[in-house]
């Protein structure tokens, strides 16, 4: 493992320990970081979400992080207050460590960002 990945990897464990510390629960993985950046975004609070408002989220998530790196921007909020996002960047053909990778790095750019997490 290149020093880059144990530095992203230490980074990461730090940030999921304070969301435990946070939320009184550590998430599982990614998804879960994903799953609470979604929900966070909607605003509307916890509760009970279908699976396709789960997938919604996650999508919401993956747009705001995205974001950062300038492949999505903010298109609209729908009646609804969900955000629709559309992409103005075309992603990078990446294989699936790479991915993940790209958005471990963006969901802490978003802590850091939204709040002033320091990782």
């Amino acid at each position: 493992m290149f020093k880059r990945d144990l530095d992203l990897e230490k980074r990461w464990a730090k940030l999921l320990e304070g969301l435990k510390e946070t939320i009184g629960k550590k998430p599982n993985d990614l998804n879960g970081v994903l799953f609470l950046i979604g929900v966070q975004e909607l605003g509307k609070g916890t509760r009970t979400f279908s699976k396709e408002q789960k997938q919604d989220l996650m999508h919401i998530a993956i747009c705001k992080v995205l974001s950062y790196a300038g492949f999505y921007e903010l298109d609209f909020i729908d009646q609804e207050g969900w955000p629709h996002w559309k992409l103005i960047k075309e992603l990078p053909h990446f294989d699936l460590l790479d991915q993940e990778k790209l958005l471990k790095i963006q969901v802490m750019e978003y802590f850091e960002r939204e709040y002033q997490i320091e990782l």
